[in-house]
């Protein structure tokens, strides 16, 4: 007899508006707790020190993940010039010092130079792998090593605000950014010293800041009993995919993880939807999102008048 999950089977997606010096880990664990589910994942971590949008998946939205880390985030940064720190965030110890102050139009001219693909160093103090062990964790125990640079993209930078020895940005970037890399570069393109003072995740994807849901929010829910009511859909993470409907005989198939055959007339209405797009190094322009009476039954791959299904939802 197959042992049974602790937990009930929800699925969906939780816009959570994660809190100052919560781990991304315990969000998760802590949605996960409030709406007692079988299991939960995060699409993208943000650090203790930053807020804002960290979508939570439970369920069966574990499996569309992928997709979600793979989408463009947007970022406000605080910037402190005048100073570098070990970590490149307000929780270092200072280790540089400069006395040029930038003004909001001197750090205006420079962000052109920074759009668009360019290569970054990520900070020592990161989740990046140096032989098998985390960086963070070499880089605490004093111990000499070589980031190695990555090509990430920005499509949008501006300033927001400018004020004394700090300035506000918004940033519009790709997957693997690191905020606290781009601080330093652009303190050091204007002959300064910086680091993030404060950080604020305003987007992922279809996820916006504006529709989060705060802990408190979601604690009040709870004792409500009412916490389901902050549950998107499972797809909602496949937002810019296509749909197909299907029919009876060919939603038994598909959860059956057989392939079927498509109509000419259906591979037509789903071709124009179609994105170039990689997740997790996998070519997904051919993905299509299978519904079978307004519900999401598989994420399938459609290629030769055939619909492969490459995740079942078990709902």
């Amino acid at each position: 007899m197959a042992r049974r999950k602790k937990g009930n089977p929800v699925h969906g997606w939780v816009n959570f508006d994660k809190p100052l010096e919560m781990t991304s880990t315990q969000a998760v664990g802590k949605v996960r707790w409030l709406f007692q589910a079988q299991k939960a994942g995060h699409a993208g971590t943000l650090d203790p020190l930053a807020t804002g949008v960290l979508p939570i998946a439970l369920g069966e939205a574990t499996k569309t993940v992928p997709f979600l880390v793979e989408a463009k985030k947007s970022y406000e940064c605080t910037i402190k010039w005048g100073e570098r720190t070990t970590t490149l965030d307000a929780e270092g110890e200072v280790v540089a010092t400069s006395d040029v102050r930038p003004t909001g139009q001197q750090l205006a001219d420079i962000l052109p130079g920074f759009m668009g693909e360019i290569s970054q160093i990520p900070p020592a103090f990161s989740a990046i792998k140096i032989g098998g062990q985390r960086a963070y964790d070499l880089a605490r125990a004093g111990e000499s090593f070589e980031m190695k640079a990555r090509t990430v993209r920005i499509d949008g930078l501006e300033v927001l605000q400018a004020r004394g020895d700090t300035a506000i940005l918004r940033i519009d970037c790709g997957k693997g950014t690191y905020i606290r890399s781009l601080a330093r570069d652009l303190a050091h393109k204007l002959g300064t010293e910086g680091y993030v003072k404060a950080l604020r995740r305003t987007r992922v994807g279809p996820f916006t800041d504006r529709a989060a849901f705060p802990l408190d929010r979601l604690e009040q829910l709870g004792h409500k009993g009412g916490v389901l009511e902050s549950l998107l859909l499972l797809e909602t993470a496949l937002d810019d995919i296509p749909a197909l409907a299907l029919s009876e005989n060919e939603y038994a198939d598909l959860k059956q993880g057989r392939a079927i055959v498509l109509h000419p007339t259906s591979m037509a209405s789903i071709k124009p939807g179609f994105r170039p797009r990689q997740i997790g190094g996998l070519d997904a322009s051919r993905y299509v999102v299978a519904r079978f009476e307004g519900q999401a039954v598989a994420l399938c791959e459609a290629r030769a008048g055939r619909l492969s299904p490459k995740r079942v939802f078990n709902i």
